[in-house]
C-alpha cells in the first residue's frame, strides 16, 4: 500500500542513545508477556507480534541509562499499555461497545491500590494481570505522592479511551484543541513521563510536581510525543483501523488541506511543542528551584527528569524509523550499536530553525489599523440584569474608595485609571450579561471581581513589564495570596489599590465558603495571577508564545476559571466535586473560555499590537505560526472559536447526559449542572455583549487613549457619582456615531 503521503523533515534536537541492557530486556519481556497471557491464545498477539514490534528497542532508545532491572520492568510496562491499546480495539472499538468497554475499564483501578500491600482481586484477563504484577514491582521504589499521581495518569490513559470509541461510534472528528487536550489523557505520555521519573531515579518533589514549569514540561513532551506518533500511525490508524483520533485527520480537516499539507502543519506544532519545552527548561526550572528553596539532591532530581523526558523524545523518533509497526518508508536501517552519541540522529532543519527566529522577531507597535470583527453567530443569548445602572454607579464608588483611580505612591506611571476609563470600559455590563438574574449585591461583587481582574491585568505590564521587572512582579505576586485567607486570619496593610480591592473582595466573597469552597476559590484568582509573570516573562523575550501554551495560557489570563467559579457558588454541596473534574466538564468549561478568550483576541488586536507592542493575542500567534497576513489569521481563530463552540453545545448535549449516569446522580444534581450549562452560555453572550458595547477596543478610543490622559472635569466629592457616570455614558455614546 502506497504511504498517503511524504514524512517530513524532523526537527531531533538531541542524540539517540541505546541502552546495553536490550538483549536481557528483550528475553525477559518475552517471557514476561507469555506468562501474563498476551501471547498464543490471547487472540490480540502472537510471538511474532511481539518479536516484531520490539518494545525492548523503544525502552533502550527511550531510557538510555538505566539498569537491567529497571529497563525489563519499564519495558514490561510498555508492553503492557500496547497490548491493552489492540486488546481494548478488538474487544470494544471494532463493535463499538461503549457499555462492555465502561466495564472493562472500571475494574482496573483495583489493581493499582494506593494503601501498600493491599490485596487485589483475581485477575480475568492479560490486562489485569499485567497491571497487578506490574504494579507490586514498581510502587516500593516510589512515594506516595508519586503513586497517587502515576495511578491518575494510568486511569486517564485507560479511561479517556473511551472518548475515542464516543468519537468512532459518532463519526466525530475532534478540533484541535480537543484533540491535543484529549491525546494527552488517551495517548498516554503524561504516564510515560511518571515511567521516566522511576527508570532516571529522579522522581520529582512534590512540592514542584503541580507548578507551572513541569507541568509545561510533561505536556509539551506529551504533545511531541503524540504529534510524532501521529504522523508514523497515520496509515495505519485512519486507513487501516478506521480511527478519527490522529492530528494529521484533525488538521486535514480542520484547515480544508491535503494530506501532505496537514502532515506538514503537525510537524510544524511538534517542532514547536519541543522548542517549548527547551524554553521552559532553560528560563523558568531554575528560578523554581531557587523559589521552592530545593536543595541539591532535588534540583538534581528536577534537572535528571528534564534531562530522561528529553532522551525519550529523540529515542522515541529512532524507534518510530525502526519499528515495523508504523510507516517509515522501510525504517532507517540498522540499530546503532552501544550505548554512545549517534550524532548523526541530530536534525535541526530550516524550517524549525525559521520557526524558532521567526517566533522571536516580532516587531512591536506596528501599524494594524481597526481590529477586523467577523459575524459572531451565538445559537444563544441573554439579558441585562435590571440592576445594571446602579451598578455602574457603586463600581466607580468602590473604585474610588479602594484607590483604583489614583497613582499610587512611590510607584511612576501608576495612574493607570480614571473615572472616565473604568465608565468606558463599563465592566458592569459585562456583569449584568453574565448573571442577568443577580441580586444588586452579587451585581456590585461580580462587577468588583471583573474591574480588580481587569485593573491587574493593566498594571502589571505598566508597572513592572516596562521596567523588566521580572522579580518585583513576582514578589507582588506572591503577597497578593497574602490578602485571600483561608481560615480567617488577618491581612498585611495593604501597600497599593490592588492589595487593598482584592482583600476587601476577598472578604466579601469567602465569608459564607466553606474551608474547601475557599481553597478551590483563591486557586482560581492564584492561577490568573500567576499568568500574568507568564506574559511578562514572554514580553521580556520579545517570544510570541507555542500556539498550544498560549490557548492553554490564555484561560488564565482572562480569569476564565475565576469568573466560572464566581457562576459556580451557588451550587453548593449539590453536585460532588469529582463531577467538576471530570473530563466532559473541563472539557465544556474549556470550550466556553476558549471562545470568550479568542473572542477578546478579535476585539483587542489593535489595542495590543498597535498601541500597546503585546505578543500575547491568538491572532497574532496563529500568523506567527502558519506564516501567514492578519485577515487569514482571523479566519483561522474565527473558524477555531466556531469549532470550540460546536464542542460546547456537543458536551452539553451529548455526553454531558452520559456523564450524569455514570455519577449515578439524582435529579436535583442534574438539574444545578443543566443550570449551569445555562449560565455558561449566559457567560460566552455576556462577554459577547461586553465587547460590543464598551470603549476598551474601538480606534477612536484608542487614539484618545494614547493621545490624551483620561481625565475629568467637573464637580467632585462625595455625591456626585451618579451625576458624573450618567454623563460620561451619555458623552461616550454620543460619540459613538
Amino acid at each position: 500500500m502506497a504511504q498517503p503521503f511524504s514524512l517530513p523533515d524532523f526537527y531531533v534536537p538531541y542524540p539517540a542513545r541505546l541502552n546495553p541492557h536490550v538483549e536481557a530486556a528483550r528475553s525477559h519481556t518475552r517471557e514476561w508477556a507469555r506468562s501474563m497471557g498476551m501471547l498464543e491464545g490471547s487472540g490480540i498477539w502472537e510471538e511474532k507480534d511481539l518479536e516484531a514490534h520490539d518494545y525492548a528497542l523503544l525502552c533502550a532508545y527511550t531510557h538510555p541509562d538505566c539498569s537491567a532491572e529497571a529497563l525489563s520492568l519499564v519495558t514490561d510496562w510498555y508492553v503492557w499499555v500496547f497490548f491493552f491499546d489492540d486488546h481494548f480495539l478488538e474487544l470494544f472499538k471494532r463493535t463499538p461497545d461503549r457499555a462492555g468497554g465502561k466495564r472493562y475499564l472500571d475494574r482496573l483501578p483495583a489493581f493499582m491500590p494506593m494503601e501498600r500491600g493491599a490485596a487485589t482481586p483475581e485477575p480475568g484477563n492479560p490486562v489485569e494481570a499485567g497491571l497487578a504484577d506490574l504494579w507490586a514491582r514498581t510502587v516500593p521504589a516510589m512515594t506516595d505522592d508519586w503513586r497517587a499521581r502515576f495511578a491518575e495518569s494510568t486511569e486517564n490513559l485507560l479511561n479517556e479511551s473511551l472518548w475515542e470509541l464516543a468519537n468512532i461510534h459518532e463519526g466525530r472528528i475532534a478540533n484541535p484543541v480537543e484533540y491535543i487536550e484529549m491525546r494527552r489523557k488517551v495517548g498516554g505520555a503524561p504516564w510515560s513521563a511518571g515511567l521516566v521519573e522511576y527508570a532516571a531515579d529522579a522522581e520529582v518533589p512534590a512540592s514542584v510536581a503541580g507548578s507551572r514549569p513541569l507541568r509545561v514540561l510533561r505536556d509539551a513532551f506529551s504533545d511531541a510525543v503524540h504529534l510524532r506518533n501521529d504522523l508514523f500511525s497515520y496509515q495505519r490508524e485512519v486507513e487501516d483501523e478506521g480511527e478519527n483520533s490522529n492530528g494529521v485527520l484533525v488538521l486535514e480537516k480542520f484547515l480544508g488541506c491535503s494530506t501532505q499539507e496537514a502532515a506538514d502543519a503537525v510537524n510544524d506544532l511538534l517542532t514547536s511543542r519541543l522548542q517549548q519545552f527547551e524554553n521552559t527548561a532553560l528560563t523558568e526550572l531554575g528560578p523554581l528551584c531557587a523559589e521552592k528553596a530545593l536543595d541539591p539532591a532535588q534540583t538534581a532530581a528536577v534537572l535528571a527528569y528534564a534531562k530522561g523526558l528529553q532522551d525519550w523524545q529523540s529515542g522515541g523518533h529512532e524507534w518510530h524509523m525502526r519499528s515495523s509497526r508504523y510507516m517509515n518508508g522501510g525504517g532507517a536501517g540498522e540499530a546503532v550499536a552501544g550505548w554512545g552519541m549517534s550524532a548523526a540522529s541530530i536534525r535541526f532543519t530550516l524550517r524549525s530553525e525559521t520557526a524558532r527566529a521567526r517566533s522571536h522577531s516580532h516587531v512591536p507597535y506596528q501599524h494594524v489599523g481597526p481590529s477586523l470583527l467577523p459575524d459572531f453567530d451565538l445559537p444563544f443569548g441573554t439579558t441585562l440584569s435590571p440592576h445594571l445602572e446602579g451598578a455602574r454607579v457603586r463600581l466607580v464608588e468602590w473604585a474610588r474608595r479602594m484607590g483604583i483611580l489614583e497613582a499610587q505612591p512611590g510607584v511612576p506611571g501608576s495612574h493607570i485609571w480614571d473615572e472616565r476609563r473604568i465608565v468606558a470600559i463599563d465592566l458592569p455590563l459585562c456583569a449584568a450579561g453574565l448573571h442577568p438574574d443577580a441580586t444588586p449585591d452579587e451585581l456590585d461583587l461580580s462587577s468588583g471581581w471583573l474591574a480588580w481582574g481587569t485593573y491587574g491585568d493593566d498594571w502589571f505590564p505598566v508597572v513592572h513589564g516596562r521596567a523588566r521587572d521580572l522579580a518585583g512582579a513576582r514578589l507582588a505576586n506572591e503577597r497578593l495570596s497574602l490578602f485571600m485567607p483561608l481560615d480567617g486570619d488577618g491581612t498585611p496593610e495593604p501597600v497599593n489599590a490592588l492589595e487593598r480591592s482584592l482583600g476587601d473582595l476577598w472578604r466579601r466573597t469567602a465569608a459564607p465558603m466553606d474551608q474547601g469552597a475557599r481553597r478551590t476559590f483563591r486557586t482560581s484568582i492564584e492561577s490568573m495571577t500567576e499568568s500574568w509573570l507568564w506574559e511578562l516573562a514572554n514580553q521580556a523575550q520579545n517570544r510570541i508564545p507555542d500556539p498550544v501554551d498560549y490557548v492553554e495560557m490564555r484561560r488564565a489570563t482572562f480569569g476564565s476559571d475565576l469568573t466560572m467559579s464566581l457562576c459556580r457558588l451557588g451550587h453548593g454541596r449539590t453536585v460532588p466535586e469529582e463531577v467538576y473534574r471530570s473530563g466532559p466538564m473541563r472539557s465544556l468549561e474549556n470550550a466556553a473560555a476558549d471562545y470568550a478568550c479568542l473572542m477578546n483576541d478579535l476585539f483587542s488586536y489593535q489595542k495590543e499590537i498597535e498601541y500597546e507592542g503585546e505578543v500575547h493575542n491568538g491572532v497574532l500567534v496563529v500568523q506567527n505560526f502558519f506564516g501567514v497576513d492578519y485577515p487569514t489569521g482571523v479566519a483561522i481563530v474565527h473558524d477555531l472559536m466556531n469549532s470550540r463552540l460546536r464542542q460546547f453545545l456537543h458536551v452539553a448535549e451529548v455526553e454531558l447526559p452520559v456523564l450524569y449516569d455514570d455519577f449515578g446522580l439524582d435529579a436535583e444534581a442534574r438539574e444545578v449542572l443543566a443550570g449551569y450549562v445555562q449560565e455558561l452560555k449566559h457567560w460566552i453572550a455576556g462577554i459577547l455583549i461586553w465587547h460590543r458595547g464598551c470603549r476598551r477596543y474601538r480606534e477612536e478610543d484608542l487614539r484618545q487613549g494614547n493621545d490624551t490622559p483620561w481625565h475629568l472635569g467637573g464637580p467632585t466629592g462625595i455625591g456626585t457619582s451618579a451625576a458624573q457616570v450618567t454623563r460620561m455614558m451619555a458623552q461616550l455614546a454620543g460619540s459613538r456615531g
